[in-house]
């Protein structure tokens, strides 16, 4: 088992308070892609980012390859086994394209060669970028690199917050291709937030988020 979240509540109290998620257990074991389906403001973010360990529910468990998550292990938690992908990419717009996908080893003071860069921009097809600032990339190139970048430390569960939301239909086609295939292929786990109904049919399962509960989907 990759991961495993148990009764999972989460609140916020400004203006009022509101209850994001309500008593959420799921699982994901090695290979499998999870869709996490719902509106925009149903929490689908929130709930993505507690179970990366970004943020910290209100009550419930969660654990990542049966450690359990605490505040005090969060960051050595994402580090080992957690790559994100974030819709608005989050790169560092004056850093080139193999700056970027190095981060993560480079903040975690790990091996961060040209040649590793370089491998895992070949991976999502763009090792001729690789020198470009990532300002001077197009949206769906950019979301490659992010996801090379989310591949840098070699995690097991890749977590991916509406990866083809900002996308033309054929970078959306080939963004789609390249994480299935990293599920396929390298056995990643894939767990997305997505409104896109043609990406999230591709999984092994999906849930839907409404009104704080998650519910198995057909």
């Amino acid at each position: 088992m990759i991961l495993s979240a148990k009764n999972l509540f989460k609140s916020f109290k400004e203006p009022q308070r509101v209850e994001v998620l309500h008593d959420v257990s799921l699982s994901a074991s090695q290979g499998e892609s999870i869709a996490i389906c719902g509106r925009s403001g149903e929490g689908k973010t929130t709930l993505l980012h507690i179970l990366g360990t970004l943020e910290e529910p209100d009550s419930g468990t969660i654990e990542i390859k049966g450690k359990a998550f605490s505040s005090s292990n969060g960051a050595g938690l994402r580090n080992e086994h957690i790559g994100f992908i974030f819709q608005s990419f989050n790169l560092l717009d004056d850093f080139t394209a193999l700056e970027n996908v190095l981060m993560p080893a480079r903040i975690g003071r790990l091996s961060a060669t040209r040649e590793k860069g370089l491998a895992l921009l070949k991976k999502v097809g763009l090792e001729e970028r690789a020198d470009f600032p990532a300002k001077l990339l197009s949206g769906g190139e950019k979301q490659r690199v992010a996801i090379a970048r989310a591949l840098c430390n070699d995690p097991d569960l890749l977590l991916a917050d509406e990866p083809t939301g900002n996308l033309d239909r054929a970078s959306r086609e080939l963004i789609a291709k390249i994480l299935f295939d990293l599920v396929k292929i390298e056995k990643k786990t894939l767990i997305l937030a997505t409104h896109d109904m043609e990406l999230a049919k591709l999984c092994t399962r999906k849930y839907s988020l409404s009104s704080g509960h998650v519910s198995l989907a057909e």
